[in-house]
């Protein structure tokens, strides 16, 4: 049906280890499957169901009988194999565990979702999550009308008239939304940042880095210098001028953080400006210093974000101020 969109269904484990994976994946905009799923290189999925909360070794009506935690999400890049340990068991035993990697961008968060009629999911896409459970957590495939899933989540979009969904229509996702009781206690900051600020900070240099290798290569001819802010690198070549902004990632090139500058910066016209995003980048810490290798390059030339493609996740508020006392102009000011 012309309304359909094809969904992959995975089912989360509850246990602790599980769902530190669930906050990692949403972080880095990624998730994965410790073997090949049957679709993969025919087939890819327009979005995600993550579903977790509920024992998948039951019965099919006993299933259809719970609720869960459902994270949907938009794929923005197919299954791919990863060559780089990433989510935390992974770097535990510094193995690749689940090596078919999707690009996922998070859109919403919704909780206490029936799994049966009640519920915004097909019966076939019900029983798909209840399955990828008994299989490892590898997803399966099924087309469902998204619209019911928008709706329940409260986001503003016609899949039957526009085949999209507007980033800057979705409320995100936050790690406070996935919090729960089998939850790793940790400090937690907002979904699509590394936890850690100089694993943070050693990615990001490794990408410059890597950026400035690129354009400095002796078939393109960049002088390459870093400048910081509202952009990373400045290029010249024989009288031309561009600019870079530089990102980095342990996950798939979904989406990016960016501040009101860099895209004021990005989008003014007096400026050529590149998006050179490194994602897939292997970390490890030896000494107590990170380490950063391989990694995959993607380059959007002469690129201005669109607003249909911008999420607000800050805001600056101005905090209304008491009035002024009266003056007064007899006697002693006492302090109150």
């Amino acid at each position: 049906m012309a309304s359909e969109a094809l969904f992959v269904m995975i089912h989360v484990g509850q246990k602790v280890g599980h769902q530190r994976n669930l906050e990692h994946g949403m972080v880095t905009r990624s998730w994965g499957f410790p073997r090949k799923p049957d679709w993969y290189g025919r087939r890819q999925p327009d979005f995600a169901v993550l579903v977790t909360g509920a024992a998948p070794r039951v019965q099919p009506g006993q299933w259809e009988a719970k609720s869960v935690r459902m994270v949907l999400c938009k794929v923005q890049v197919g299954v791919y194999e990863g060559t780089a340990p990433h989510w935390p068991d992974e770097a535990a035993e510094e193995r690749v565990i689940y090596p078919y990697r999707l690009g996922l961008e998070p859109l919403a968060v919704l909780d206490d979702v029936p799994l049966g009629p009640d519920g915004p999911l097909s019966a076939e896409a019900s029983q798909a999550a209840r399955r990828s459970g008994t299989q490892q957590g590898v997803g399966y495939l099924v087309a469902m009308d998204p619209q019911p899933l928008f709706d329940a989540a409260g986001i503003e979009a016609d899949w039957a008239a526009d085949r999209d969904v507007a980033l800057a229509a979705t409320p995100g996702v936050t790690l406070e939304q996935l919090q729960g009781p089998n939850s790793p206690r940790r400090g937690r900051r907002g979904a699509g940042r590394q936890m850690d600020p100089e694993k943070r900070k050693a990615v990001e240099l490794y990408a410059e880095e890597k950026a400035v290798t690129h354009y400095q290569d002796p078939k393109r001819g960049w002088t390459a210098r870093k400048v910081g802010k509202p952009y990373d690198l400045r290029l010249e070549r024989e009288g031309l001028e561009r600019r870079v902004e530089v990102k980095g990632t342990t996950g798939a090139p979904t989406s990016v953080e960016l501040t009101v500058n860099e895209v004021f910066h990005a989008r003014d016209t007096r400026h050529t400006v590149d998006l050179f995003i490194v994602s897939d980048i292997k970390v490890t810490k030896t000494d107590g210093a990170y380490h950063c290798s391989g990694g995959d390059v993607l380059l959007l030339e002469d690129w201005q974000p669109a607003e249909e493609d911008l999420r607000p996740t800050r805001y600056q508020y101005l905090v209304p101020q008491p009035p002024a006392a009266p003056s007064c102009n007899r006697g002693t000011a006492r302090p109150t």
